[in-house]
């Protein structure tokens, strides 16, 4: 189980998860939003060290200050869904009901934030620029669900494949580089898109054969955009 801290200092936040990890020193809080609530905790896991479980009591969320975290449902037969990646900036467990639905898991090391939801829910009752901050962490959310239902339900591997890599081109690097170093491994492409490894990895190369992309173990970079785009039926803007 994680190691726990608790401190009295309402601003920094502290250190704090519910499984193994190192807990970080108060003098080591990285940089990232303002504290949105005084009980915040700053926590530390590993690769692949599992956050959340499936099924938990959803009393936290955890905003996310560096490294990559996926979210996970497995279905009665074994079989793995991922739902979505997520990277800095981004605030999960908040759109949970009474408990989570989908696990989620470290994909690196990561550093997150975790607040208690009734903390938050309280604040956003008595701060409406903080309530609407929420909304379009939420609105944001549905956009991309609704998104990647188009992705697995109209889509062939061939545009499925294409149409990750411009995603994760647009989340990792927001600077618009043609690298593109991705934190997570072939398997978790698959399980991401509902396609076997064996599928991912050969649409990688067919892009690789037609010049669209070079490959390069976890870096990937992108040659021609617009191809790119053509190939997941996407507009490149």
């Amino acid at each position: 189980m994680f190691a726990t801290v608790q401190t009295s200092n309402p601003q920094p936040p502290p250190a704090r998860w519910h499984h193994a990890i190192a807990v970080t020193p108060q003098t080591d809080t990285p940089s990232g939003p303002e504290p949105m609530d005084p009980q915040e905790m700053i926590v530390r896991g590993d690769r692949d060290e599992e956050i959340v479980a499936q099924g938990d009591p959803a009393r936290y969320c955890y905003l996310i200050v560096s490294g990559c975290v996926r979210t996970v449902k497995l279905m009665e037969d074994g079989r793995r869904q991922i739902g979505e990646f997520l990277f800095p900036g981004d605030l999960f467990g908040w759109e949970a009901l009474d408990e989570h639905d989908f696990a989620a898991e470290a994909v690196t090391p990561v550093t997150l934030r975790r607040y208690l939801r009734r903390n938050l829910e309280a604040r956003a009752d008595r701060d409406l620029d903080f309530a609407r901050r929420l909304r379009e962490i939420a609105s944001g959310q549905l956009r991309a669900g609704r998104e990647r239902m188009v992705l697995l339900g109209r889509k062939t591997a061939s545009e499925r494949i294409a149409s990750f890599l411009l995603e994760m081109a647009g989340r990792v690097n927001p600077n618009n580089r043609a690298s593109v170093e991705l934190p997570m491994g072939r398997a978790d492409i698959a399980d991401y898109l509902g396609l076997t490894i064996e599928t991912v990895c050969r649409g990688l190369t067919q892009l690789r054969r037609h010049g669209t992309i070079k490959v390069e173990r976890a870096n990937i970079v992108i040659c021609d955009r617009s191809a790119l785009g053509t190939a997941g039926c996407e507009v490149i803007h």
